[in-house]
């Protein structure tokens, strides 16, 4: 097993394929490893602005209770799927186009348990975890609600969303 956490929240960006490799060092079994890398879009859900209106992000959390969230989500993940590893970065501060935000990455002895296991996490990352954003745009500053379609991405797992 790594000494590496499996949780990191961070305002440094990460290196994909370093943590990759970290991930699956020495683990002969791994015959999947599915990722997935957010980043920073230009426009929001209401943008009309043909350029882009989103001009930064800044997220913030709440030390050592987003870590205790993500670390249940990871076990629950464990428990759902046959998976061997799996890893969350997450970053905060202040975020700009085309900034990477998060990386989910897990590993498996086959793809179709990676590929579910990283979709259970990103869903569940995108309405249970204790992230605050809020964009600056071109008509000012405002904080991020999760929107309807994430609480029923989470809900195919049978998680009922605590954002409703």
């Amino acid at each position: 097993m790594h000494n590496t956490p499996r949780v990191s929240i961070q305002t440094t960006d990460f290196d994909v394929a370093g943590e990759i490799a970290v991930l699956r060092a020495g683990d002969h079994r791994v015959g999947a490893v599915c990722s997935f890398i957010g980043t920073v879009r230009d426009r929001n859900q209401t943008s009309t602005d043909p350029a882009g209106s989103v001009q930064s992000m800044e997220l913030e959390h709440y030390p050592g209770m987003t870590e205790k969230a993500i670390e249940a989500m990871i076990d629950a993940a464990h428990r759902r799927f046959d998976i061997f590893g799996a890893r969350v970065i997450h970053r905060i501060g202040l975020l700009q186009p085309p900034d990477q935000i998060v990386l989910v990455i897990v590993t498996s002895a086959h793809r179709g348990e990676s590929f579910k296991a990283c979709e259970f996490l990103m869903d569940y990352l995108k309405t249970q975890a204790p992230f605050w954003k809020k964009e600056q745009t071109t008509e000012g500053g405002k904080w991020v609600d999760a929107r309807v379609s994430d609480d029923a991405a989470l809900a195919r797992w049978g998680i009922q969303s605590s954002n409703a």
